[in-house]
């Protein structure tokens, strides 16, 4: 694309921009590439306008910013826009020619559920025949089905990774896509070039306020999502739906408790083979099966029919698709184990209430003790939730071990204590802290029995562990194989 067409593509005047040619977009310096526009944005600690001249020196055509300061000039032509952020999303769908637009877009949101609701739904609609992909925090899969991750550089895609990967699953030839939106994505505008054709919502509890601020503000961001979609998927046992509804053009309900809702299930049954329960919905009722554990994914499951359904899936597709699914990497994952072992489990949980689902889920199908290990994110985000983590892990579990999860610069002493104090004043003293993961899930295994049930929370299916400065690779899976292999 040239500059000038660029230029008009973001309504921005075209006049007087040199004929040159633009052949991607970013807003980091380092990821500049000869050919690249800049766009210089003013964040909470640095302004983009002074890697300028790293950015020309690597090759930039064009810079893209709300406004040079003083008069400082710029090597470069320099496009005046009005949201910088904005324009980085607006010229990357442009540069990729508007993938989505080609793709049915199911956009998922919501605290807990997303990543589950976003698996489920991508499978459904492949078992309807129709050639999806999926972006998830666990990784991105083109229609061929192979989970691929971003270069580690790219910890969260920006909107010129999604605009990418959106044109790669349309020349893969992809027909539909399912997206999960967490609340950084939509306030940063990094989908924002993204044409959605369904927008689900799952649930919503406290989490990212170091980020939001406040949970209004944390709603208000989510919503985003609902508000730019022709069709929406709301779930009203979430008490926020009701400033929800009508936003939509088009929308449905769905429930696992409420019976007033368009999609319901009654009868849910947790067995040996999974969740099984009765569906009423507008293409009518039938019996279903999903093997997984958990009543807490007869919803999620119910969410991801009535979006499969609203692009076309009918209802017996939806039956074998739910029957055939096979989960979620790291969320309730079963990890293989000898009849002499106790059952292990991976899971993301890593927000109170995500805790106490998974443990109540738990519990009600463990014979013996329930054993959970979990830590909790150091740096800013959220140390409020470390207390109460620690509370609802004594209060559920039979026996809790404390241990490290992407502690960062905050001291893992500092993270444990907190953890600790929130046990204590619960009325816990069923815990123990080891700092190191590893050791701690060798103990947890070592010391549970046969017929016990242990929780990894808190990691799931990462492939990273942030210790201090340092990254290390990490697979939760693998180091519970390991520890159960030691018990032999």
């Amino acid at each position: 694309m040239r500059l000038p067409e660029l230029a008009a593509a973001l309504n921005m005047p075209a006049s007087d921009l040199p004929d040159v040619e633009v052949r991607g977009v970013t807003h980091n310096a380092a990821w500049v590439e000869p050919g690249f526009a800049f766009v210089a944005i003013c964040g909470a600690r640095f302004d983009g306008h002074t890697f300028i001249p790293d950015a020309a020196a690597k090759g930039a055509v064009a810079v893209l910013g709300e406004g040079l300061a003083g008069d400082a000039p710029s090597p470069l032509p320099y496009l005046t826009v009005p949201n910088a952020r904005a324009a980085l999303a607006d010229a990357a769908a442009a540069l990729a020619g508007n993938p989505s637009r080609s793709l049915r877009v199911v956009g998922v949101t919501g605290t807990d559920g997303k990543t589950t609701t976003s698996w489920l739904t991508r499978h459904l609609l492949r078992t309807a025949g129709l050639r999806t992909g999926l972006l998830s925090t666990v990784g991105y899969e083109l229609p061929d089905g192979e989970l691929r991750h971003f270069p580690a550089h790219f910890t969260t895609p920006e909107a010129p990774q999604v605009q990418a990967t959106l044109r790669e699953m349309v020349e893969a030839g992809g027909e539909a896509v399912v997206l999960e939106a967490s609340s950084h994505a939509l306030a940063l505008d990094r989908v924002r070039g993204v044409d959605w054709d369904v927008a689900v919502w799952t649930h919503l509890s406290q989490e990212h306020l170091d980020f939001h601020g406040t949970v209004e503000n944390y709603f208000a961001d989510k919503r985003r999502l609902v508000e730019r979609a022709p069709f929406a998927v709301l779930n009203v046992d979430d008490p926020w739906t009701a400033q929800l509804r009508g936003l939509a053009p088009q929308e449905t309900t769905y429930s696992a408790e409420n019976q007033h809702a368009d999609w319901r299930a009654t009868g849910i049954e947790e067995r040996a083979t999974g969740l099984h329960f009765h569906v009423t919905s507008p293409l009518g009722e039938f019996g279903a099966h999903l093997p997984m554990i958990g009543r807490f994914n007869v919803a999620n499951a119910l969410a991801g029919m009535a979006a499969a359904a609203h692009l076309g899936a009918t209802l017996p597709q939806l039956v074998d698709g739910l029957a055939s699914f096979r989960g979620v990497p790291g969320r309730m994952e079963l990890v293989p184990g000898g009849e002499a072992d106790p059952r292990v489990i991976v899971d993301f949980a890593h927000t109170p209430p995500s805790l106490e689902k998974a443990l109540t889920t738990l519990r009600a199908t463990t014979a013996g003790r329930l054993w959970v290990l979990l830590g909790s994110a150091g740096g800013p985000r959220d140390p409020g939730k470390r207390a109460p983590l620690g509370e609802v892990a004594t209060r559920l579990a039979d026996y809790a071990v404390f241990t490290e999860e992407d502690h960062r610069d905050t001291p893992l002493e500092d993270i444990l204590r907190e953890m600790e104090r929130g046990a204590r004043e619960g009325g816990g003293e069923n815990f123990t802290s080891i700092g190191d993961r590893r050791e701690a899930i060798r103990f947890v295994i070592r010391e549970a029995q046969p017929g016990d049930t242990v929780l990894l929370a808190g990691k799931g299916p990462e492939d990273t562990l942030e210790r201090d400065t340092e990254v290390i690779p990490w697979n939760e899976v693998e180091e519970a194989r390991a520890a159960l292999a030691l018990r032999a």
